[in-house]
């Protein structure tokens, strides 16, 4: 979801920890290597720019397993993925995270990963675990419109609660999107509406253009720069990103911290991004990349997601920090498409998508 310093936040301190953030049937299994017999060996981790876990659970990684983590960055997800592709079966690195729902079908079939079930599989909600047994769930968030609070307060305005509201008159030009080509959060968006209208969402993107929606070309652009609670000086009170961006607002907020958020999350037409690990085919030390694996699944990697890329772990039972629990939105029916249905179309969609947006 990236992440959510991701993929994935927000002041400018918050911009770069959320953008940090934001925004990260199996055949084999492995339990942890023997940190003496791998002295001195390393593992490379190929990620998005908005991977981020805390240094003493790198250090741990190091000394537990013996194995030198290199983390190597590749720009966003989709970026990251189209290399992987190009490299299918001669990998630059050993294990991949970050990967989504959006792009995994892709990957998969291009045989990008090898089989792997992970030692923490059965601690992971199987509602996340995707089918094939080549991809291990890490963490997920659900992408959706942000609200100003306060800017909307300020005029008296009413703000949207639907997907359809945004197209309303009432609400022109006070929203900005992603380009769904170039940006996760804005290709999740994209998906939300196919899912919601998937007969005449072109139709729905038409009105949004005659609404005057802006496009901006990351989530870093349209949240830092044209959002008005995006710590620039925006001028659009409606903003796509994620429901857990509220509470990277008082996180990273200067003290005094303020007692709440001042931005809220439009729960309608959410769209969930499940972030996964694999093992690269033809992996150098591929050992080693079901060790990290193992480790991004962990008790302790797993409590220290909400707080470091600001989206929810994947590990049933994790808790939680508390302002995730009093500010994070709690989305009750996140729009999905099957993986399969997304790589069989994409290309069509966004042609189409273009089409209408005049791009």
């Amino acid at each position: 979801m990236r992440r959510h310093c991701w993929y994935q936040g927000s002041g400018l301190l918050l911009a770069s920890c959320i953008a940090a953030s934001l925004a990260l049937a199996g055949c084999s299994r492995s339990s942890a290597p023997d940190a003496a017999s791998t002295a001195g060996s390393s593992v490379r981790l190929l990620t998005h720019d908005s991977f981020a876990v805390s240094e003493s659970l790198i250090s741990e990684f190091r000394q537990r397993t013996g194995y030198d983590l290199q983390v190597v960055t590749a720009g966003d997800a989709g970026s990251m993925v189209a290399g992987a592709v190009l490299a299918s079966g001669q990998p630059t690195a050993d294990v991949m995270f970050g990967i989504d729902n959006t792009l995994m079908a892709r990957a998969v079939d291009a045989g990008v990963f090898e089989p792997y079930a992970s030692t923490e599989a059965g601690s992971l909600d199987p509602a996340l675990v995707p089918p094939g047994g080549m991809l291990t769930p890490i963490d997920y968030g659900d992408v959706c419109v942000n609200i100003d609070d306060a800017w909307f307060a300020s005029r008296g305005l009413q703000p949207p609660a639907t997907l359809e509201d945004l197209a309303d008159p009432r609400y022109r030009g006070l929203l900005v999107v992603q380009d769904p080509a170039t940006s996760s959060p804005g290709l999740a968006f994209l998906l939300s509406t196919i899912a919601r209208s998937p007969d005449d969402w072109q139709q729905y993107w038409a009105r949004l253009l005659a609404n005057d929606v802006k496009v901006a070309g990351s989530w870093s652009d349209a949240y830092l720069g044209d959002f008005t609670a995006g710590g620039g000086n925006g001028e659009r009170p409606l903003v796509v990103s994620y429901a857990t961006s509220p509470p990277a607002q008082i996180v990273y907020a200067s003290d005094p911290k303020p007692d709440r958020p001042t931005t809220s999350v439009m729960t309608d037409g959410s769209y969930r991004q499940v972030e996964y690990a694999g093992v690269l085919r033809g992996a150098a030390n591929p050992q080693g990349a079901r060790a990290v694996i193992d480790w991004l699944a962990s008790k302790p990697v797993q409590a220290d997601v909400p707080l470091s890329m600001f989206v929810f772990p994947a590990r049933t039972g994790t808790p939680l920090p508390e302002v995730f629990t009093r500010f994070a939105a709690v989305v009750p029916d996140p729009a999905q498409l099957p993986a399969s249905d997304v790589a069989e179309n994409l290309d069509d969609w966004l042609r189409a998508w273009g089409a209408v947006m005049g791009r």
